[in-house]
């Protein structure tokens, strides 16, 4: 099976703005397009950022917290944002992407490690072709047990195994994979479970082997 890809995954069509995109703009385009975030593109077409909801909210959750002692200390740094008007003012920059050649996992990964929930989808020069999201990603765990089922038989296995890999039994349930049987080494062992772990679409492997 060859690998999903964040291109497989990506949704191509996306809402987007410029920098100069107005603060009452890009919240009607919010609600109007049922969207949480949009990229911010320069002229040429590169993103440069991202705005989102919660860029948004600051200015209301700001001014609802008025003057107070504590609301002063826990703005103190989203206070440009609070003024900011315009998408280059309240936008995340530089923006998390990820190129359409990555894997899901990888995609996966960055939005974990990065706190995002999705990541625009760029080539080379820098330029929008679509966005990821955390759904997206998420998906190749859709994938049929017998498929995970038959690539861990006869993708995984053969290359690892020196004997018939039909010694060792696979069962997948729900994308959880067991292995049980007898290898001839704890290493053997090892590298089929980190081997099967590696497999698109596995939720869990449980060791069964002697």
């Amino acid at each position: 099976m060859s690998v999903a890809t964040v291109r497989d995954v990506m949704t191509t069509s996306v809402v987007a703005v410029r920098r100069d995109a107005s603060f009452k703009e890009m919240a009607a385009m919010l609600r109007s397009r049922r969207i949480s975030a949009f990229p911010v593109l320069d002229d040429s077409g590169r993103v440069i950022g991202v705005v989102s909801e919660s860029d948004l909210l600051v200015k209301e959750a700001v001014k609802a917290e008025g003057s107070s002692l504590l609301a002063a200390i826990r703005h103190i740094r989203e206070d440009d944002k609070a003024a900011g008007l315009t998408a280059g003012d309240l936008m995340t920059s530089p923006a998390v992407t990820i190129s359409p050649g990555a894997c899901a996992e990888e995609a996966a990964r960055v939005m974990y490690d990065r706190r995002v929930k999705r990541l625009p989808v760029v080539n080379a020069a820098g330029r929008l072709l679509g966005i990821v999201s955390r759904t997206d990603v998420l998906a190749v765990f859709g994938r049929p047990d017998e498929q995970i089922r038959d690539e861990v038989t006869h993708g995984v296995l053969p290359g690892i195994v020196p004997r018939p890999s039909h010694d060792l039994e696979v069962a997948v349930r729900d994308g959880i994979v067991t292995i049980s049987g007898a290898t001839q080494s704890d290493e053997a062992r090892r590298a089929i479970i980190d081997a099967v772990r590696r497999v698109q679409g596995v939720v869990a492997v449980r060791d069964r082997l002697g």
